[in-house]
């Protein structure tokens, strides 16, 4: 049986690693970030470039990708582990080469011959960067077959109509995965299809950068307007959207939440260094009970989220959709990341709420984690039912501690 719940169960080099990345992030992402947030793009992207070079010197670029495609094939698991580090900064990702983790996996499972010759390799590669579109600004995307998003096949074109927003990364991307409407006489999720949309057509419009709680964190409205593709852009099968949509996702987010857990670590380590530097009251900030008890609550709740997310993880390992694992941490990430966040802006004091740390911005990106992915009330909606439905089925001697140990027995079911 392979232990997953503790970090030396997990391969030697999974040690080495997480050490490389943690210091790399603290050492040179940290102190970039200032510049990588500031107006002077050109200084961003220059910065952004030296530290992804820098990256790739050490052995630290790709390292969930697939190796055949050009990554460093790390276990999922590991990389598991992994990916908390780099969710510290919200630049990890691009410096280590996981922004185009999920695409890479997609693209290899379900693009055409052609797609894959001429995207795979650039994109793990860090040359080219990915997007994907699905929200809409008139739709309630907690229902997703509403979306009105259409592509009609004319001849051997593929015709999208339609608009999306909260596209990431758009304005850098060589293409867009747009989901849409491609079966109109057929109900439900088997209506849509994913279709692939290089970013130069000259009826792919971006209409504008969405700023959110103030900032302008690369989400992008775009517009549709007759835009045409060749067949063969068409991802997977027709009406098959959704399938690939929930196989991206399932990983996708995992890979979010312990991104979350990087940055409530973060703000955990920053909220104890403040209580050890601060004094009032003639006494260290750390001696205040009330203020442990905001140490108990972040600790406890970070190492819940924590091991909720890696068995999660488990069994999504072992081949198993976790559904009802991976709607739970949804709920459970976002709300501890806000938590904890908030507290440590509360010991900070006046100075929590400026840009003199990276807490403000924190704050307001985590207020984003309950919505995106599916709000939160949909999650705790489809996880009450799938708990009920096995309670009507199966009657009331369900034991989930025996299902969760189940899962633990057996080899990995995932190639990357």
């Amino acid at each position: 049986m392979r232990e997953t719940s503790e970090p030396q169960a997990l391969s030697s080099s999974w040690l080495e690693i997480h050490r490389k990345v943690k210091q790399f992030t603290e050492e040179r992402i940290y102190p970039a970030e200032a510049i990588l947030q500031g107006p002077d793009q050109h200084l961003a992207k220059q910065a952004l470039t030296q530290l992804i070079n820098e990256a790739k010197s050490e052995g630290l670029w790709a390292l969930g990708h697939a190796r055949e495609i050009g990554g460093q094939g790390m276990p999922f698991m590991d990389y598991v582990y992994i990916n908390e580090v780099i969710g510290r900064s919200e630049y990890g990702q691009l410096v280590f080469g996981s922004y185009s983790l999920q695409d890479s996996i997609m693209l290899q499972q379900y693009a055409s011959d052609k797609w894959k010759n001429d995207f795979l390799t650039p994109l793990v590669a860090g040359d080219i960067y990915p997007s994907f579109a699905m929200t809409e600004p008139d739709v309630a995307s907690s229902d997703p077959t509403q979306l009105k998003t259409t592509a009609t096949l004319d001849g051997d074109q593929w015709v999208i109509n339609g608009r999306k927003w909260f596209i990431t990364g758009a304005h850098m991307a060589t293409y867009t995965t747009v989901m849409c409407r491609t079966e109109m006489d057929v109900s439900g999720h088997r209506a849509f299809s994913m279709i692939v949309v290089p970013t130069d057509h000259e009826n792919y419009k971006v209409v504008r950068e969405t700023p959110v709680l103030g900032i302008n964190g690369g989400h992008f409205e775009v517009e549709f307007n007759n835009v045409r593709v060749p067949v063969e852009n068409l991802l997977g099968g027709r009406g098959e959207g959704f399938v690939i949509a929930q196989k991206r996702l399932g990983p996708g987010r995992i890979f979010h939440c312990m991104r979350w857990l990087g940055q409530a670590q973060r703000a955990f380590d920053l909220m104890c260094e403040r209580l050890h530097q601060r004094q009032a009251f003639g006494d260290s900030l750390a001696n205040k009970q009330l203020l442990q008890k905001y140490v108990f609550d972040s600790y406890s709740e970070i190492q819940s989220c924590r091991h909720l997310t890696l068995q999660a993880a488990n069994r999504i390992d072992k081949g198993d959709a976790a559904r009802l694992e991976i709607g739970m941490i949804k709920v459970v990430g976002a709300s501890m990341l806000h938590n904890v966040i908030d507290r440590a802006i509360q010991v900070y004091g006046a100075k929590g709420l400026t840009d003199d740390l990276p807490l403000g911005r924190m704050y307001r990106h985590a207020r984003e984690a309950r919505i995106y992915d599916g709000p939160d009330e949909v999650h705790v909606q489809s996880v009450a039912k799938q708990i009920l439905k096995r309670y009507r089925d199966d009657g009331p001697g369900i034991d989930f501690a025996e299902r969760d140990a189940e899962i633990m027995v057996g080899e990995s079911s995932l190639g990357y």
